[in-house]
């Protein structure tokens, strides 16, 4: 399980290392691994399509069983099928590294982080950063 506390503590981390390395103002978000929202924070100067973008990282990620890098590649490779799941998940999908999955100390997904506001390896950057330094583990 994902607690609110431990998502809190996961964006607190990714947010603090976009601002060591002084990278654009970032939304975050994390999801359990039913998709559901648990916490969300918006820097300030973050633009307002940010939180969309993140969190469609997040949940494509859950969707598909691998992280959004992962997508991207993908849709660079196979674009109509991308653009079909696009449709099929109403927009909830965005093929653009910094949406990574969450494991407990099982290999279990608990969840997904997302990440939006930088370059998407930026992003990515953050999102491993927040989740290694709360002790979990990350699949992209």
């Amino acid at each position: 399980m994902l607690s609110l506390t431990t998502a809190v503590e996961m964006i607190d981390h990714a947010l603090a290392e976009a601002r060591n390395r002084q990278f654009a103002p970032l939304a975050v978000a994390v999801l359990d691994a039913g998709g559901h929202l648990v916490a969300m924070k918006r820097e300030d100067g973050a633009g307002i399509l940010r939180f969309d973008i993140a969190y469609a990282k997040a949940w494509g990620s859950l969707g598909m069983g691998f992280g959004s890098r992962e997508l991207a590649a993908r849709a660079e490779k196979h674009p109509t099928f991308i653009s079909m799941l696009s449709g099929v998940s109403q927009g909830r999908l965005a093929p653009s590294p910094g949406g990574v999955l969450i494991l407990d100390a099982e290999a279990k997904v608990i969840g997904a982080i997302g990440i939006s506001g930088d370059l998407g390896g930026n992003d990515e950057i953050c999102a491993l950063a927040g989740i290694e330094k709360v002790g979990l583990t990350a699949r992209t």
